[in-house]
């Protein structure tokens, strides 16, 4: 199948979708509220097809940047079109009130900015084309037949959100990983995950046992050098992309875990409690630009470390109980 990288351009980033030329047409991703109207349609229509024909909507994960287009492009197909998504990020479709509590719940807690929720929840409104409920809920290991022969696979890929979901073009071995595959990150410069042990295991899982032929990421993620990776990725450079997201997740969980055994301090620091994880990584970016990857990974680390504390307790007590 031929696969066609879609660009909407918003703000510091380039949005990326992507149309899968089947007998039942799909697209991965969907951008904000104005990018089905204003880049898709233009895009297809370029090559000859039609948004009106596009049968499934595949969406990685819950962000508002992947799936703000979801209810436009469901419209604009006619409400044609089943919309997928994993149940763990189907919220994030249903409600643009799970935005907001998401940023609350997590990288809010240490940006000290009073009308940080309430500019989340303006861009939700603004971004967001529509609340809707989705055509299909997987959980992975899922196949979807879009006609002719032609099947995807569903596969769990969670680390970067908890319903993180790999599609892959059974045969030829193309996956869609939307932001499941982070190297070195986008625009901030600092990967961003808000569970560092799924999405190590992820990561694994995808060179491992998928090993990708093609490897489309969202964004383009850079590399070492601070070169994008661009959104296609062939057999060579997707290896490359994993086994560095791999290093550089290890590297940041070496950081992490110093910083938090040491135990975690308020300070002036723009990066505090964790500016000692900045100051081992060398990390000099702006924590506080959204969507502020440095503060929901490290917040992602000191949960990790919470959760494995509260058990050791758990275990404790019902060892000497």
């Amino acid at each position: 199948m031929r696969v066609h990288p879609i660009v909407s351009p918003w703000g510091r980033f380039g949005l990326y979708s992507f149309y899968i030329d089947s007998p039942e047409p799909a697209i991965v991703d969907t951008g904000i509220a104005s990018s089905p109207a204003d880049g898709m349609a233009p895009a297809l229509e370029a090559i000859g097809r039609r948004i009106e024909d596009v049968r499934w909507i595949f969406l990685t994960h819950g962000h508002i940047d992947h799936i703000g287009g979801a209810h436009a492009l469901w419209e604009l197909t006619g409400r044609q079109a089943k919309v997928v998504i994993h149940r763990a990020d189907a919220p994030m479709l249903r409600s643009r009130q799970a935005h907001v509590d998401e940023y609350l719940a997590g990288r809010g807690q240490y940006l000290n900015d009073p009308d940080g929720a309430s500019r989340v929840g303006a861009a939700a409104e603004s971004v967001i084309s529509g609340e809707m409920e989705p055509g299909l809920l997987v959980q992975g290991g899922e196949t979807i037949s879009l006609g002719g022969g032609v099947t995807v696979s569903v596969h769990s890929v969670p680390g970067h959100t908890p319903g993180s979901v790999a599609y892959v073009i059974d045969g030829q071995n193309d996956a869609f990983v939307g932001d499941a595959v982070q190297v070195h990150g986008a625009a901030n410069g600092f990967p961003g995950f808000a569970d560092p042990a799924a999405y190590r295991a992820s990561l694994k899982f995808l060179r491992d046992e998928i090993r990708p032929r093609h490897l489309y990421l969202g964004h383009p993620y850079r590399g070492a050098d601070g070169e994008p990776f661009g959104v296609e990725l062939d057999e060579a450079q997707a290896r490359r992309a994993l086994g560095e997201s791999i290093e550089v997740e290890s590297r940041v969980s070496d950081a992490a875990c110093r910083c938090i055994e040491a135990g975690l301090e308020t300070t002036t620091s723009t990066y505090s409690p964790f500016a000692a994880a900045a100051h081992h990584l060398g990390y000099s970016g702006d924590p506080a630009l959204e969507p502020s990857p440095f503060f929901t990974t490290l917040h992602g680390y000191r949960t990790q470390f919470l959760n494995r504390d509260l058990l050791t307790n758990n275990e404790e007590t019902l060892t000497h109980g």
